[in-house]
């Protein structure tokens, strides 16, 4: 089952940008659908507030964790700290501490499976 999350920008525009880009430019997760999500209100359709993300399969779980949390690490020296915010059905979770590991344990499960090593 594929599940669909959104990343939101809070209030660092450049920093979900600069996510988007790392997305695009990752071999693990160029080909994901990545959606970007601007204002209701068209006098504003150039600022990002967040993108959506298609994670179809379990690689795509873990190709996206492990490429967000490079580059969340990459991006630790510059100020800012959008990017951090993961909604899911109306759920909000802050995802800016996460390793990977942790990152796609979360996701597997939002896609409504148990993560390798909990079933019992």
């Amino acid at each position: 089952m594929a599940v669909r999350i959104r990343v939101l920008a809070d209030g660092d525009e450049l920093g979900l940008e600069g996510l988007t880009s790392w997305l695009r430019r990752d071999s693990g997760t160029a080909h994901l659908h990545v959606v970007r999500v601007g204002p209701e209100d068209a006098s504003t359709m150039s600022v990002l507030e967040a993108i959506d993300v298609v994670l179809s399969n379990t690689i795509a779980v873990t190709n996206f964790a492990v490429a967000y949390a490079a580059w969340r690490e990459a991006k630790a020296q510059r100020p800012g700290s959008g990017a951090g915010t993961l909604v899911h059905r109306g759920a909000t979770v802050d995802i800016s501490h996460l390793s990977a590991d942790e990152l796609a344990v979360l996701l597997t499960r939002l896609r409504g499976e148990e993560p390798e090593g909990d079933a019992e």
